[in-house]
């Protein structure tokens, strides 16, 4: 087992400002219109105070490298494929445009596990989002890293089967094609390099995908405008938490679903053949 004490608690902060250039990109991107009030949609904040590591210090996969210095928030770890497993929002006080950001984050634990395809490595970083000072986003993520698959092995996930998506267990559905320039647009909006999400030889041959893997995140800020379109509001949701199932791959419909249950709401993004990609959960705010 390794040590990985010595990251524990260590703390990074970034700084960034909301400006109307990048919520009429993303609203752009999303292919929406923009809020009436200029504040930040629920899900933008994905975009604020993004990596910004040289060119220079990427790694194979994209992401910035990690090693044993001081400055490095996660330790160096041998297994290739990384994910954004699963995350979870309390959405306190707005976002306006103009507003000066400030991201502080700590790592709350790193834990190694061993699951059906090898050996895993989770780590979970804590968020705190403050605007003009203000805190407005309190949150947890948790990123896993998983060792690429053996040569020869089946391309993941499986080939679309003959099934299809059930929308009649649902309140309210939607489908949307998340095409590779989508993809491109998001990977632009957050500086995200990983090779994955852009580039298909790497992410077939290298990471064992179907194909170009549309974005955790992404995934979860389309389930996140199904609620404010639902819900007819821009701040729907007080908390919302997802959890990774399978990936999705880019030009393959993905049919978002929402229902409500228990004074909260239920939420699941699907393939076509009815296979689920990601589970959430969100309570309405007030």
């Amino acid at each position: 087992m390794a040590d990985f004490a010595p990251w524990i608690g260590r703390e990074e902060r970034r700084r960034d400002i909301l400006t109307p250039g990048l919520l009429t990109r993303w609203c752009a991107t999303l292919d929406r219109a923009e809020p009436a009030d200029q504040t930040a949609p629920q899900g933008l904040h994905w975009c604020l105070c993004p990596p910004d590591a040289p060119t220079a210090e990427l790694g194979p996969d994209g992401h910035p490298k990690r090693d044993d210095s001081p400055g490095s928030l996660l330790p160096p770890l041998p297994l290739e494929r990384r994910m954004w497993a699963a995350g979870a929002a309390e959405f306190v006080a707005p976002i306006p445009v103009g507003a000066g950001i400030e991201r502080r984050t700590r790592v709350l634990a790193i834990t190694e596990k061993n699951g059906g395809t090898g050996p895993l490595v989770f780590a979970e970083l804590a968020h705190e989002t403050l605007a003009d000072g203000v805190v407005a986003i309190r949150e947890t993520q948790t990123l896993v890293y998983r060792d690429a698959p053996p040569p020869g092995s089946p391309l993941a996930p499986p080939p679309l089967a003959e099934g299809r998506f059930d929308a009649t267990a649902w309140d309210a559905t939607r489908e949307v094609l998340p095409t590779s320039a989508l993809l491109f647009r998001y990977s632009a909006l957050t500086f995200n390099t990983h090779r994955i999400h852009y580039d298909h030889p790497y992410a077939t041959g290298t990471e064992g995908y179907r194909g170009l893997v549309v974005h955790g995140p992404l995934i979860a800020t389309l389930l996140l405008d199904l609620a404010r379109r639902t819900l007819g509001s821009e701040t729907a949701l007080a908390r919302f938490s997802f959890r990774a199932v399978s990936p999705a791959i880019a030009d393959e419909a993905l049919h978002l679903a929402l229902k409500h249950e228990d004074g909260g709401l239920i939420l699941a993004a699907h393939a076509a053949d009815g296979r689920q990609i990601m589970a959430a959960k969100a309570v309405p705010a007030p």
